[in-house]
């Protein structure tokens, strides 16, 4: 493996840049970061947040160039010998373009569907090697003739975190409304649940920038830091991954909650490609097996404590963030 001087180009996501820059780091590569949404200046920030709303198409334009332009400045003042853009769809035709000028080569790695995003097809055939977490994404690619590969998601094994000890059964994310039913079927089981982020929340200012209203009923909490909610996965009853419609790349979740030490309830069957069920992680199909399972957890600790431990140990030796980026740095041996 021969180290490189890697450019990542990032949004701020959760600070996953930091670990994916960590893990590039961890193998002897020199890393520039540039996360492409996170501006300096409140200002930046702002508009950066303003470009997720209901803006104006003229402003959203401007804000994509300015967007680009930084992307651009970094590209030329670092001068990478490789750079791996990590989603990228907030930057316009400019920054490619400066990529191809440059002739660097370039890794996109893609942690969402394709549908969510802005690239077509023609883009992404003149863009260089696609990687994406979503196994039918990676088809579609290839059925156009575009070289695109599986990266799945993995766990930052280089983050430090405390367990947070806690009889609850925990969910960490957005507020879908598979999960949503989910949380509340539970609760009315009598189940302990605890659900972190701005769309559970009932802190005035969450309620605020999301638009909602006051849930008597919530069982929710703020949200925390990454690091936090890897000991909250840690030390809780059992961690709920709840992916629903829409989504068929697995979440970082599916790696993070075992890399810890959780115990996984996850509904996707295809984790059988990572993990074995029932050994590794928990698998459900219907809401009275879920609730089963959970039970389980609570009163046969021995039962539980086997499966964290192996999941953990598995998650340890292929599903690191580690591998994920000796994967992307294979591309450019």
């Amino acid at each position: 493996m021969t180290p490189r001087r890697i450019l990542l180009v990032s949004p701020a996501f959760h600070g996953y840049w930091a670990a994916l820059a960590a893990a590039l780091e961890h193998d002897g590569h020199e890393v520039t970061a540039h996360c492409y949404d996170r501006g300096d200046t409140h200002r930046d920030r702002w508009r950066n947040a303003l470009a997720h709303r209901s803006i104006g198409a003229s402003q959203r334009e401007r804000n994509r160039a300015e967007v680009t332009q930084r992307a651009i400045t970094v590209l030329r003042e670092t001068r990478p010998d490789v750079v791996l853009v990590v989603k990228g769809d907030a930057l316009n035709d400019g920054w490619w373009e400066a990529l191809a000028s440059q002739d660097v080569p370039t890794v996109l790695w893609l942690y969402d569907e394709l549908e969510r995003l802005s690239y077509t097809l023609d883009q992404l055939k003149t863009i260089g090697p696609v990687l994406s977490y979503s196994p039918n994404d990676v088809a579609r690619l290839r059925d156009a003739g575009i070289d695109a590969s599986l990266l799945p998601d993995g766990f930052d094994s280089l983050t430090a975190f405390t367990p947070r000890q806690s009889p609850a059964v925990n969910l960490v994310g957005a507020r879908y409304r598979e999960r949503e039913r989910i949380v509340r079927m539970l609760v009315s089981h009598g189940i302990e649940l605890e659900a972190y982020g701005r769309e559970w929340s009932n802190h005035p200012w969450d309620l605020l920038r999301t638009g909602r209203k006051r849930d008597p009923a919530s069982v929710g909490l703020r949200e925390v830091s990454r690091t936090d909610y890897y000991g909250v996965m840690a030390g809780s009853l059992a961690t709920l991954n709840i992916h629903g419609d829409g989504h068929d790349g697995l979440s970082m979740r599916t790696f993070e909650a075992p890399g810890v030490g959780g115990l996984q309830l996850i509904d996707r069957p295809s984790v059988a490609d990572f993990y074995e069920p029932g050994v590794e992680t928990l698998l459900y199909d219907t809401d009275a097996e879920l609730v089963d399972l959970i039970q389980r957890a609570a009163r046969d600790t021995a039962w539980s404590n086997r499966i964290r431990a192996a999941g953990k140990a598995r998650t340890l030796a292929e599903h690191t963030l580690i591998h994920r980026m000796r994967e992307v740095t294979r591309k450019w041996d």
